[in-house]
């Protein structure tokens, strides 16, 4: 019976390329992250810019996605098709201070909320990211160096039967 295992068969290139793509991945979120809160301060900008506060009614409420409906002074109904910006811990109903952008009603968030809100989750999401990509570059790294001590056609001395820690006398 022969032993074999893609991981355990890595040749260092294929190693090296695994740890780059890796990398690049860890890179991509991190920077995908940074474009998320720098998306979220554009947005507090243009509202503060034109800011008009007003008082909406949620019409849904999630973790992630909430709507609201509102009318401007001028009169006209808004239901922003994207949401509100910040919509943790509304519910179905209630009526809420909002800020707007006055040229775009369409940009809306909870009044009292701001774009720092959306730090800790980037860095969480960056952090977890890097924390499974490091941990799975070292169990790749671990596993084809145990393999390359135990010789290039054989393998890794735990596997073989009736290899034992303890010698027989």
């Amino acid at each position: 019976m022969s032993w074999y295992s893609p991981v355990t068969q890595m040749s260092p290139v294929t190693l090296r390329r695994w740890q780059i793509g890796l990398l690049v991945l860890g890179v991509f979120v991190t920077l995908m992250m940074a474009a998320m809160v720098a998306g979220c301060y554009r947005n507090d900008g243009k509202i503060n810019a034109h800011k008009a506060t007003t008082v909406g009614d949620v019409v849904s409420a999630g973790t992630t996605k909430s709507a609201v409906s509102f009318t401007t002074p001028d009169g006209q109904f808004h239901n922003p098709r994207l949401g509100i910006l910040y919509p943790g811990g509304l519910s179905v109903g209630q009526r809420i201070s909002i800020d707007y952008d006055a040229t775009d009603p369409d940009l809306v968030r909870v009044t009292g909320r701001d774009a720092s809100l959306s730090i800790i989750p980037a860095i969480s999401v960056v952090g977890y990211t890097w924390l499974v990509i490091v941990a799975v570059m070292v169990l790749l790294a671990q596993v084809t160096l145990k393999h390359r001590r135990a010789g290039p056609n054989r393998p890794p001395a735990a596997s073989v039967p009736g290899n034992s820690s303890t010698t027989d006398s």
